[in-house]
């Protein structure tokens, strides 16, 4: 038995959710051979995957979305990093109810990659979901040497509604350790950078935009990317993935020479994914909400992709079930158990998470192992 679940955003981490189903599978099965490996697909919670498959911890003070020092970590074995923009500059470093919309910026996200570098990373997995920014990573890339200047020569201000300012790039100081790095992005996301499906017009409402920034970031944005290609010769606004992360995604593409990939696929290999299920005949996957949201590239239809590959049945556990039984059979997962069948009110199965979800893998564990 495996169980490669991720998180259950706002109540348990994905660690937490691989003890509670292998607790609540051994209320039923005591002598039941249980391997856990929690999942990420690059959003928040990457990093944690990382180091419970026996990555080390490295613990760096960067610059957060809203410019304060902030303490986060990357995950290191050999020379492969993790990296997890969303602990630098996500949304989960704004105070509640506090936005940013277009001053977040990326520069601590920058910090973190180039921390990654000074710790002889080659490879670098960059997971780039959740973040809090719309500036095209152009903070990210002011943190590895870049510079962007207003047409006074001054540096334009910080996030997205700096770039509206901006009148010229240098690029000439930009770490050049990054030609010899594999760079990976790790994403779900295959929006371009700007337009109707742009970083700010879809994921901008997100991070706090109303309809006048949304246009001003579209704009900012536009010209950004108008004054990189000039500077690079690379054009990559419209690539898959550029959008992601409010743009990150783009300036990793146009000036780090990355590579987009889907976030779970580089994680499965990463974590050792092939290994770990040698010899299972049964994988649990999961989230905190199984949607049409998951259909596109999230943790558990990567989990399950691979596991139907090799020949393994996978069942699910979630917070809340909106797929079909035809959904759910077409994405590879035979039967979702979601904690809504014990608790319906959403509230009280957020708070009561881990407790129902033992006695949910106990039920699975009656059906699918007795």
């Amino acid at each position: 038995m495996l169980v490669a679940a991720d998180k259950f955003k706002g109540s348990l981490t994905a660690v937490e959710v691989a003890d509670r189903v292998t607790a609540g599978l051994r209320r039923t099965v005591p002598d039941l051979e249980v391997r856990a490996l929690p999942v990420a697909d690059g959003g928040d919670g990457t990093v944690a995957a990382a180091l419970a498959a026996g990555f080390a911890p490295r613990d760096v003070r960067v610059r957060g979305p809203l410019g304060d020092a902030v303490t986060t970590r990357f995950a290191l074995r050999d020379d492969t990093a993790v990296v997890e923009m969303a602990g630098a500059s996500g949304l989960q470093r704004l105070p509640v109810g506090v936005f940013a919309a277009r001053t977040a910026t990326s520069h601590g996200t920058g910090e973190l990659l180039r921390a990654a570098l000074d710790a002889g990373a080659r490879t670098i997995v960059f997971g780039i979901g959740g973040s809090a920014t719309t500036d095209g990573g152009a903070g990210m890339l002011s943190a590895l040497g870049a510079r962007f200047l207003d047409a006074a020569g001054e540096p334009v201000g910080p996030g997205g509604g700096g770039l509206l300012d901006l009148a010229a790039v240098d690029l000439s100081g930009l770490d050049p350790r990054f030609a010899e790095v594999d760079l990976v992005l790790a994403g779900d996301v295959d929006n371009p950078l700007t337009g109707p499906r742009g970083a700010a017009a879809v994921y901008g409402p997100q991070k706090g935009a109303d309809a006048a920034d949304v246009t001003a970031l579209d704009t900012a944005l536009s010209r950004f990317a108008a004054l990189m290609e000039r500077a690079t010769g690379v054009r990559a606004a419209e690539r898959a993935g550029a959008g992601a992360a409010g743009g990150v995604g783009y300036g990793a593409l146009v000036a780090l020479g990355a590579r987009f990939r889907p976030g779970i696929e580089v994680m499965l290999e990463v974590l050792g994914f092939a290994a770990a299920l040698e010899g299972a005949t049964l994988v649990v996957t999961g989230e905190g909400s199984l949607d049409g949201q998951t259909l596109h590239g999230k943790a558990p239809v990567g989990v399950a992709a691979a596991a139907r590959a090799a020949g393994v049945e996978v069942v699910a556990v979630c917070g809340r079930l909106a797929l079909s039984a035809g959904e759910l059979e077409r994405a590879g997962i035979r039967r979702a158990y979601a904690l809504a069948e014990l608790e319906p009110d959403p509230a009280r199965s957020m708070a009561q998470a881990g407790p129902l979800l033992e006695r949910l893998a106990a039920r699975l564990a009656e059906d699918r192992l007795v």
